[in-house]
């Protein structure tokens, strides 16, 4: 019997939220069709895989079963998807790097020069991600290393090496009532709608809108953003602020936004991270190398951004 990654994707989903509409929010699916899924699961296998209540999704006993064994059906398959694309890119001598935002600021293509003095007749092709995926692509494979803003869902799966440091700021659309001041108390915008990145993004939306640094304060959320475009537009209509590294200034300047510095957060980490589930071939091996050598260069850091030496 053939059963389709997917639907044990969402199997799973379902299991560990125990809630359809949940489930439904961290795959990025409407509910009728996630319950449509379940449902032509339950058909393959002939076999009911949930008893469904007001309180939630409850798996039965063949459902407990069928989960006992799916997270390593697949964790299994994402490894082959992983080393198949890896060898797909090596022989066409490609390294495959994703990266959220702003990359590694303007050290980027610094760091991708030094990659071709080390890898001769070897391409760089960068992969940006949305925000659903924090890990630009490393976790599922399609990345074969990441230049990221830390920290990442399920970081302990990578290697990570931090390479620079640099403030949160706060972006503020220009007709905000805050705008005029030259820095910002985080405090005073505890209570302001803040822009969240998507649910499924798990710990890094957590840390943008710095929920463990609010002494309690909940968070209100205004709008929710994919990727920077949406991000600058809820800020410049005035739906919200958000937290952001200082080099957004620098890199997604617009009229009707402004930026600040924001006292009471801590600052942000950009790291290149790689896979630690298999061994560091030579290619990824020399571009780790090159993010070092770049950021350790003092000629190419300023007060704003310094390594975490």
């Amino acid at each position: 019997m053939d059963i389709d990654t997917r639907l044990l994707r969402y199997f799973a989903a379902v299991v560990e939220e125990g809630n359809l509409t949940r489930a439904a929010e961290r795959l990025y699916v409407s509910q009728p069709a996630l319950t449509k899924q379940i449902r032509r699961l339950e058909a393959q296998l002939g076999v009911g895989l949930f008893v469904r209540s007001r309180a939630g999704m409850t798996p039965t006993e063949a459902g407990q079963a069928l989960a006992a064994h799916t997270g390593a059906v697949l964790t299994a398959w994402e490894r082959a998807l992983r080393v198949t694309r890896a060898a797909t890119t090596r022989a066409a001598r490609t390294l495959r790097v994703g990266f959220v935002a702003s990359a590694a600021n303007e050290h980027t293509q610094l760091i991708i020069g030094d990659f071709a003095r080390r890898r001769p007749g070897w391409r760089v092709q960068m992969r940006q991600a949305e925000w659903t995926d924090p890990t630009a692509g490393l976790a599922t494979g399609e990345a074969d290393v990441a230049l990221l803003r830390l920290p990442v869902p399920a970081q302990s799966d990578f290697n990570v090496e931090v390479l620079l440091i640099e403030p949160r700021w706060i972006a503020l659309s220009a007709g905000h009532h805050l705008a005029a001041k030259e820095h910002i108390k985080f405090q005073d915008v505890y209570d302001e709608p803040f822009v969240a990145t998507p649910a499924e993004s798990g710990a890094w939306r957590d840390y943008w809108l710095a929920t463990d640094e609010r002494e309690g304060h909940p968070v209100r959320i205004g709008a929710v953003a994919h990727h920077p475009d949406e991000w600058l537009n809820a800020i410049a209509h005035g739906q919200c602020v958000s937290l952001t590294p200082e080099a957004t200034a620098r890199f997604y300047q617009r009229p009707d936004v402004v930026y600040r510095p924001v006292t009471g957060v801590s600052p942000s980490q950009i790291g290149v991270a790689w896979p630690r589930s298999q061994p560091v071939d030579d290619t990824v091996d020399a571009f780790v190398r090159s993010c070092r050598a770049v950021c350790n260069d003092g000629r190419l850091r300023d007060t704003s951004l310094t390594m975490d030496k």
